[in-house]
């Protein structure tokens, strides 16, 4: 009779041992990249954030609604900044005036990334095209997925009553993940993505409307519950949030 064989206990015990090693070495790997894009995200909040207080300290006026830039700041790369219209919000339609005969800027909210590089708050050489409207590589940052961020006075983001009021902000853009901004959110704030200083914001930036291929429970609200629940387990990535100043 041919005798049968096969494996032994202490060589499925290996098996399952190295199978484990593999699995927790994955795991961890992707704990390394989230904890690597978290830390990101947050120094790309702070930093700005630091520069628009450090501006106005300096200048005594908002970054892209200094209505004096053309005077007294000096592009990176070179010649006179565009003002705004000194009116103490950064706005994406502001009501033109004219600062010795220099027309000040509609979107003010691209010609704060301008006004800081000039003023050397921020790295970069950020120049905005007079008339531009929306945002490019030439006079905005990115985030790490390769979304404009974005200086604002408006009421883009979440609240828990329903009825936030305009405030300052900054907008992370669009396209993270909703596990990267719950823990940015549990890490600098309360954790929750409708009250505190960080929240859920629609904000799109130049993202696309929804993921490609499309994906059933996608929304651009879906993030976040209304009671301010970071949606961790469906998984979306296309989300965003907003940094109140």
């Amino acid at each position: 009779m041919r005798s049968q064989s096969g494996f032994t206990l202490i060589e499925i015990a290996i098996v399952l041992v190295i199978i484990g090693l593999l699995l927790g070495g994955v795991l961890k790997g992707e704990e390394l990249v989230v904890s690597a894009r978290v830390r990101e995200l947050i120094a790309q909040q702070d930093g700005a954030r630091a520069a628009f207080y450090g501006f106005q300290d300096r200048f005594r006026a908002a970054p892209g609604d200094y209505a004096k830039a053309s005077i007294n700041l000096r592009c990176p790369s070179g010649g006179s900044c565009l003002n705004g219209n000194g009116n103490g919000i950064i706005e994406s339609n502001a009501a033109p005036i004219n600062v010795q005969g220099v027309a000040s800027e509609n979107n003010e909210a691209l010609l704060v990334w301008m006004h800081l590089a000039s003023a050397g708050f921020i790295d970069g050489n950020y120049r905005m095209q007079s008339g531009a409207t929306q945002p490019n590589d030439g006079n905005s940052p990115k985030n790490a997925y390769n979304i404009y961020l974005q200086l604002i006075y408006d009421n883009a983001y979440a609240d828990s009553t329903g009825n936030a009021p305009k405030q300052h902000n900054l907008k992370t853009g669009a396209q993270i993940p909703v596990e990267i901004l719950g823990e940015v959110d549990r890490k600098i704030d309360d954790g929750n993505g409708v009250r505190g200083e960080f929240r859920f914001s629609t904000y799109q930036g130049n993202a696309p409307a929804a993921p490609s291929p499309p994906v059933a429970v996608y929304s651009p609200g879906s993030c976040v519950s209304a009671a301010g629940m970071w949606f961790l387990e469906e998984g979306q990535s296309n989300c965003g949030g907003a940094g109140l100043l």
